[in-house]
C-alpha cells in the first residue's frame, strides 16, 4: 500500500491552494480504498468566517476533501495522471453524517 507525497498528489488533482484539500495519501489500494490526510491549521482561509469565535471546517469542505481523495483513487486505479482535459465531478452523497467537528488545535 504505497503512500503519495504532495508532488504525486499534484499530478493527480487539478486543485491548487487554497482549494487543494489533500496534503498526503497515507496508503492506497487501487480499486478499493484510500486513506488521505489534510493538515488543518488555524491559518486556513475558511476559519476567518466560519466561525470567528469557534473556528470549524465547513462540512461541505470536508465532503470536498473526500471527493478529492476519491479522484486520486480513481486516477491510481486507472494508472493515469490528471491532464488539462480530465475533470472529475462529485455528483452527490446520501446520508452523510459528521461525527465531530474538524477544528485546528492552534
Amino acid at each position: 500500500m504505497p503512500s503519495l507525497d504532495i508532488r504525486a498528489i499534484l499530478e493527480h488533482l487539478p486543485h491548487r491552494y487554497p482549494f487543494l484539500l489533500v496534503d498526503r495519501v497515507l496508503d492506497i489500494e487501487p480499486g478499493k480504498r484510500i486513506r488521505a490526510l489534510k493538515n488543518v491549521t488555524i491559518n486556513e482561509p475558511f476559519f476567518v468566517g466560519h466561525f470567528p469565535h469557534l473556528p470549524v471546517m465547513p462540512g461541505v469542505l470536508q465532503i470536498e476533501a473526500l471527493a478529492q481523495a476519491a479522484g486520486i483513487l480513481s486516477f491510481q486505479t486507472m494508472g493515469r495522471v490528471s491532464d488539462d482535459r480530465s475533470v472529475y465531478y462529485f455528483v452527490g452523497i446520501d446520508g452523510a453524517r459528521f461525527k465531530r467537528p474538524v477544528a485546528s488545535l492552534g
